[in-house]
């Protein structure tokens, strides 16, 4: 039974959440608010996401002692693939403010606690398996072109990228496979996280409702990648250290847009009512008893 509630979640049934449709202004509100929820306590959020500049610089190093430069785009753009999953924690602070609790930083562990959390594993697994095919497959397709040994220095794979056709090949072709794997990861896992975090629904009802929300929304939810993804970018160029700001705004962002898209729990809940003038069953029994 343990492994369906990890799919069906604590009802041990597929409820699936009502997803609503949203606009580009709902993108934009969501944005703000999670500026709004980064600026509340700054300093306990950067110290969250520093291991991302840090991780960034240490992949820099490593490539450079051995010459793995091909990886470096691929391992950027990865950063976009594991965003969700590296943000559950955030979305816990986001979560947390908005209830009006406490929302010190050490509350962003607190999903360790979450009785979801097996399904959030489930949901991380197939997240850590699409970043590795993506990096299998940007070096697949740079040993096609090219060799499976790569240049010595920076220098010298942008000039064998950026002046030969096999280079232009590459980065054709090695974005449309990076689009496709952000399009899938996207789908799988736009408000999966958020979702576990706030109800205990299982992993395949949270990968579906990503897919449902996307479906139902797909101009907005398209924006919304491209707005990650360029965030991503810009944080990434100066070593990295810009992950530090843009990774937990666009996770509090996500948490927020997660509250529009998908409708509370209660309002998914059917309810019966009672017509008017009419008494409850028990006090109807009890005056036949009487």
């Amino acid at each position: 039974m343990s492994n369906f509630h990890v799919v069906a979640g604590a009802t041990e049934t597929l409820a699936h959440p009502t997803v609503r449709k949203i606009t580009i202004a709902d993108l934009t509100n969501s944005l703000r608010a999670g500026l709004a929820d980064f600026w509340e306590k700054p300093s306990h959020l950067v110290l969250l996401t520093i291991i991302y500049p840090v991780v960034g610089i240490a992949l820099a190093i490593w490539m450079s002692g051995f010459y793995t430069w091909p990886l470096l785009y691929p391992l950027l753009g990865g950063f976009a693939l594991v965003g969700p999953f590296a943000a559950i924690g955030l979305y816990e602070i986001s979560r947390r403010r908005e209830a009006g609790l406490d929302t010190s930083w050490r509350h962003a562990f607190g999903v360790l606690q979450s009785p979801a959390i097996a399904s959030i594993g489930a949901v991380a697994l197939l997240v850590f398996a699409v970043f590795t095919l993506w990096l299998t497959a940007a070096q697949s397709l740079y040993e096609a072109l090219f060799s499976a040994a790569p240049p010595m220095a920076l220098d010298a794979l942008l000039a064998q990228i950026l002046t030969t056709p096999q280079g232009w090949t590459l980065i054709i072709v090695g974005n449309l496979i990076g689009f496709g794997f952000a399009i899938f990861t996207l789908c799988t896992t736009v408000v999966a996280f958020p979702l576990l975090i706030d109800r205990d629904v299982g992993a395949l009802v949270a990968v579906q409702t990503s897919f449902r929300a996307v479906l139902k929304n797909p101009v907005p939810m398209a924006v919304w990648g491209l707005m990650v993804a360029a965030g991503i970018a810009l944080g990434s160029l100066p070593l990295f250290v810009g992950l530090a700001i843009v990774i937990p705004v666009f996770g509090h962002a996500t948490w927020h847009l997660y509250r529009k898209v998908i409708e509370p729990e209660n309002a998914d809940r059917p309810t019966t009512r009672r017509k008017r003038g009419a008494k409850p069953k028990t006090a109807a029994k009890a005056g036949k008893t009487a």
